[in-house]
């Protein structure tokens, strides 16, 4: 698969395919041999067509990818990714007997397991958490640090909670996601400043307080780093700069394109 950010529209790759195939026929494999209750031929009426299983999931989710990952980011291949990785994170939002329920809705579920980075201007839920350090002249708010991060109300509410990398993305029990602005005081503790509708709000409203500050992810060492690596992983972010913006679930961090129209 290509990965040039001047090509058209990717395409499914039939190598990346087999590679999430084998790698999730891996992963049942293990399952079952630690399990003594769980019989894959007896859970798909015949191994033959657990195998269509496994090759439906993995079509399914590389068709999804092509739309909706951000392939430039990546510096390790991406059949090789999947080969590593997609068994597991698969296994980890449906069980070996489960695969035959696979949809589309859990491959975005899949993309967040394995921490890849989603396209935010496809309008899927992707979570956020982005930490700016405050000048020294602001010190006077009682703030040291200004925090973004996703929320989502409780259905029917009244609560909230922080919707991070580990969460359901379609979960009912949530409504959709926004953005809230947190000042960050000495002692670590967080006070709410405000809530908005998008990123860009948010950073705009972070500008607005305190002129020319810089948000990051605050993960400058290479072992927080992504399995995957990630290309301009120390760049700052301000509301002039935001073709890119971090995304932070320790020990995770990844960039994220932002295309101009959620800017406009």
């Amino acid at each position: 698969m290509t990965t040039e950010t001047d090509s058209p529209a990717q395409q499914p790759d039939s190598a990346s395919i087999f590679a999430m195939a084998h790698s999730l026929w891996e992963a049942c494999q293990k399952r079952a041999a630690r399990d003594g209750n769980l019989n894959l031929s007896d859970s798909y009426n015949g191994m033959d067509q657990f195998m269509r299983e496994l090759m439906r999931v993995a079509s399914l989710f590389e068709s999804w990818a092509c739309q909706f990952i951000d392939f430039p980011v990546l510096d390790e291949p991406w059949p090789y990714l999947l080969q590593d990785r997609f068994g597991e994170g698969c296994l980890q939002v449906k069980t070996a007997a489960e695969l035959a329920t696979f949809g589309e809705p859990d491959c975005l579920r899949v993309a967040l397991r394995l921490r890849l980075p989603v396209k935010r201007d496809q309008g899927l839920p992707v979570p956020v958490d982005l930490r700016a350090e405050l000048p020294a002249r602001d010190a006077g708010s009682g703030f040291r640090a200004f925090r973004i991060q996703t929320i989502r109300n409780a259905l029917p509410g009244p609560d909230c909670a922080a919707f991070t990398w580990d969460d359901d993305p379609h979960d009912a029990a949530f409504g959709p996601p926004f953005f809230g602005l947190y000042g960050v005081d000495a002692a670590g503790l967080s006070e709410h400043i405000a809530d908005r509708p998008t990123l860009v709000d948010a950073l705009e409203l972070a500008q607005n307080l305190v002129p020319g500050v810089k948000f990051s992810d605050g993960c400058s060492q290479s072992s927080m780093r992504p399995n995957f690596g990630v290309r301009g992983h120390d760049r700052a972010f301000g509301r002039d700069d935001m073709s890119y913006f971090a995304v932070k679930k320790p020990p995770f961090a990844v960039l994220h394109s932002m295309e101009s129209s959620e800017t406009s």
